[in-house]
């Protein structure tokens, strides 16, 4: 069977970070959205998003396709589900469509909303889904435990090096190659702790799971990790950190604290960057919501940093409670940045411009090449493509209008 993971209306709430990938490429947990329906289903998928979004991932469509809901979390009941779907059926909860099985091709249009014209099947259980931008850090303790599961269970993990601390050990899984170095505490009666491959833990880091270290990742000298935390794979973090998902190669190496918050791809927070998740009164937080283009109510009483991909800060950056930045961004200088900055815009609170196009993707491209990666074309126009789109939003918040 041919399976393709589509956007639905969903990827307008979880901006900034769908404005460069789809929903199903989210990190939540150990695993993106793809990963784990992929590690379910035993075998690759495809996607269907939006046109701009389709060369960097690329669609694949067959005869008989079974389209799978990239928001929603995948468990072995809904595989079971799904693959009992025959021509025409689709696999609903409420009003929201899990699954479809389709012998036509379909666009992102068909499931821009609810799919018509097919059987509905009601799943008898509940489902967990991405709504908002803020799940992605609130469901991510439940994301770690289902995760931890579905990939250890089974498996042996490496022996823990005699320097360490450890408690709870039954729920701390070492991957082959990953490196603890001296002093370090890991407290995994809290919740599970994944050490990732190849991953590595510098001298006197603390540690409460739930924690996700995936492939690739370090966690810097001293460093305090509360959970429920992801590192992504290539992160390399430092500082104090809690119920934080960063989701690849991005950098906070340094001291500074972090809490409640979502770090997109290939950014960098500088030195003793602080962030805000606590509001002063102990109100609940309020965001921006860029799509319907107003601010609107969390309901969280911490919330912090929302960050979009290749976004930077420099040294001694203070972001306010429920700061949201968009898509590279260069964020510096004293006092606290306006709590909504769109993307591509160049830096901080005693004004902004508009970051060239150019400059950013040469700063994209040097920072992709210290982890051997390259700026393709396909990406290049995305961000060409977002450039353009963003460019009135720019103009109103130059204009404090928005």
């Amino acid at each position: 069977m041919n399976y393709i993971l589509f956007d639905d209306e969903s990827r307008y709430r979880l901006l900034p970070f769908t404005h460069t990938r789809p929903v199903a490429a989210i990190r939540c947990g150990i695993l993106t959205m793809r990963e784990r329906w992929e590690y379910l289903l035993n075998q690759p998928t495809s996607t269907l998003t939006e046109t701009y979004l389709q060369a960097v991932f690329p669609l694949h469509q067959e005869p008989d396709n079974i389209f799978i809901n990239g928001a929603i979390f995948g468990n072995r009941e809904l595989v079971t589900a799904i693959q009992k779907l025959q021509v025409g059926e689709k696999l609903v909860s409420n009003n929201t469509t899990i699954a479809a099985r389709l012998s036509a091709k379909a666009g992102f249009e068909t499931f821009n909303g609810t799919v018509s014209g097919l059987t509905e099947i009601q799943f008898p259980a509940a489902i967990q889904l991405l709504k908002n931008v803020w799940d992605i850090f609130s469901m991510n303790d439940q994301a770690i435990r289902y995760d931890f599961t579905l990939l250890t269970t089974g498996k042996k993990s490496a022996a823990i090096p005699e320097h360490v601390i450890a408690t709870g050990t039954e729920q701390l899984f070492i991957e082959e190659g990953a490196v603890i170095n001296a002093g370090c505490i890991i407290n995994a009666q809290t919740g599970p702790v994944y050490i990732g491959k190849h991953s590595e833990i510098l001298e006197g880091v603390m540690i409460r799971g739930p924690l996700a270290l995936n492939d690739h990742a370090v966690i810097k000298m001293g460093a305090k990790i509360y959970g429920a935390t992801t590192i992504g794979p290539g992160c390399k973090v430092g500082g104090e950190i809690s119920n934080v998902v960063f989701f690849a190669n991005s950098n906070k190496g340094h001291d500074g604290y972090l809490g409640n918050a979502v770090i997109g791809e290939w950014c960098n927070l500088g030195a003793d960057t602080n962030c805000s998740n606590l509001k002063n009164n102990y109100d609940a937080v309020k965001i921006w919501d860029e799509h319907a283009n107003k601010s609107i109510q969390t309901g969280l009483t911490f919330c912090g940093l929302i960050m979009g991909d290749h976004s930077k800060c420099g040294i001694n950056t203070m972001f306010n409670t429920g700061t949201v930045a968009g898509v590279s961004c260069n964020i510096y200088g004293s006092g606290f940045p306006e709590k909504f900055i769109p993307s591509f815009c160049w830096g901080g609170s005693d004004g902004m411009v508009t970051y060239s196009f150019d400059r950013a993707m040469d700063t994209a491209a040097r920072m992709m090449a210290r982890r051997n990666r390259e700026l393709g074309e396909a990406e290049k126009e995305m961000y060409r493509y977002l450039f353009t789109k963003t460019e009135k939003q720019r103009e109103l918040f130059a204009n404090n209008s928005l």
